[in-house]
């Protein structure tokens, strides 16, 4: 079975050289070495690297260094401003670079963008042109996040985390799922997928976390397992749950079969960014 976690964050200690733009409660540094080293350790073939926008915003240089030491195990996603006035270039240079494989755009609720805000169009637009899906977060903001989809029927979506905001220290909220009807609506889209990401954090007992398989059974359901793509959200989860400990339940679970599993884990991935890993 191929393995592909969907969403990691791999960085270097923050610099003069590289500075942080803010200072999250991660480790000093997961480089994109120490990256592959915990995959490896657990048996994941790949990964889906997406520069860490809290530490550096939209510059996916670092991303660009680690795919090219890491060719084969690593595809790269970084984030484009709306506010960018020539960020359908930027949109175009990315195409074009080594190992990306999407854009993504961060759409919180505190951003306060419009489904019709002039900016996000001009990703949108220039997404379709380039041919490359367009990572959404929009976790805490389904709403406009739905409405977006909508307006945009020819983008290819690819849903962060669930769609549900997740803890970034633990415990997980009182009820880590309300937002769960809302995700399984979201999925009358055909233009969209959904990560199943980080999923664990929303855990409100103790690993190996079996409360979470009766909400994510709900949304196998609707979505169905070709448009779920597994991932770790490591390191934003690092401060809740640990790289095995992301991993593990999904591949030990009597919840899946064997058909199931391959998908979530790496098939549903494979096809939705057109890319595959290769060991040396």
């Amino acid at each position: 079975m191929m393995i592909i976690d969907s969403q990691v964050h791999a960085y270097e200690a923050n610099t003069p050289k590289r500075p942080w733009h803010k200072v999250p409660n991660w480790p000093d540094h997961v480089t994109g070495d120490e990256m592959v080293a915990a995959m490896d350790k657990v048996g994941v073939d790949g990964a889906i690297f997406i520069s860490p926008f809290a530490l550096y915003q939209y510059d996916g240089s670092y991303a660009e260094e680690v795919q090219r030491a890491h060719p084969g195990r690593l595809a790269i996603i970084k984030p484009v401003d709306p506010d960018d006035p020539a960020v359908a270039d930027v949109v175009a240079a990315w195409k074009r670079t080594p190992g990306a494989v999407a854009v993504r755009i961060m759409l919180p609720k505190e951003s306060k963008r419009a489904p019709d805000d002039p900016g996000l169009e001009r990703v949108l637009r220039a997404a379709v042109r380039h041919d490359l899906p367009v990572n959404i977060l929009c976790w805490d903001n389904l709403d406009v996040g739905a409405a977006l989809i909508d307006r945009y029927p020819d983008v290819r979506f690819i849903i962060d985390h669930l769609g549900i905001l997740q803890p970034h220290t633990p415990p997980a909220p009182p009820q880590p799922w309300a937002d769960l009807p809302k995700v399984l609506e979201l999925a009358r889209r055909p233009n969209a997928v959904i990560k199943v990401s980080g999923a664990c954090t929303l855990s409100r007992e103790p690993y190996p976390f079996a409360d979470i398989w009766d909400p994510l059974a709900r949304l196998f359901d609707a979505w169905g397992f070709e448009r779920c793509l597994w991932g770790t959200d490591w390191t934003r989860a690092f401060a809740v749950v640990n790289y095995e400990q992301a991993v593990e339940p999904f591949l030990r679970t009597d919840r899946l079969n064997e058909a199931e599993r391959a998908m979530l884990m790496g098939g549903a991935c494979a096809r939705a960014y057109g890319w595959s890993p290769r060991k040396a």
